[in-house]
């Protein structure tokens, strides 16, 4: 029997792959290359990548798209024992709906020092007062994904955006 508190690290690497593949969407549809993949028990539930732009909403982001696609594809609005792979830091508004969604864990690449709610500016994820904290790990493809969001804002600072 294995430790539940032990964590595959290969498996993380696996799923936030995922999550790379999902960014490169959003890169390639001219959108902040975010990309989210929610798991269960092994399996992907529910996959997404930013849409701000592509429908007009500031709430698009990778990782609100993939909890909604992940409540419909489980009937329930509870994401109990779902662990959320997620090529950026989640931003306040994002944290904020990954706790009441009761998501265990999640899982990024790169940080967020000016606005990630991970523990990078603040942490919403694991904040006491909440009624739900999740489990955390950080860094998992780190320079891929940082790579991927450098290249993107360098692109649009230089109009060339959207061709990865």
């Amino acid at each position: 029997m294995t430790d539940p508190v032990s964590i595959d690290l290969s498996s993380d690497a696996h799923f936030m792959a995922q999550a790379l593949r999902q960014a490169a969407r959003a890169y390639e549809a001219d959108e902040v290359p975010v990309g989210a993949v929610i798991v269960r028990e092994g399996r992907v539930v529910a996959s997404a990548h930013n849409q701000v732009e592509t429908l007009k909403d500031a709430t698009a982001h990778a990782e609100m798209l993939a909890l909604t696609a992940a409540e419909n594809a489980l009937g329930d609005w509870r994401l109990e024992g779902c662990t959320l792979f997620v090529t950026k830091e989640p931003c306040p508004m994002c944290a904020g709906a990954i706790v009441h969604c009761r998501v265990a864990r999640v899982v990024f690449g790169a940080a967020d020092p000016k606005g990630g709610a991970a523990g990078s500016a603040l942490n919403l994820l694991q904040f006491p007062t909440l009624n739900h904290r999740c489990d955390i790990t950080a860094g998992v493809a780190e320079a891929e994904c940082r790579a991927l969001l450098r290249s993107f804002f360098q692109e649009k600072r230089a109009g060339t955006a959207g061709t990865p």
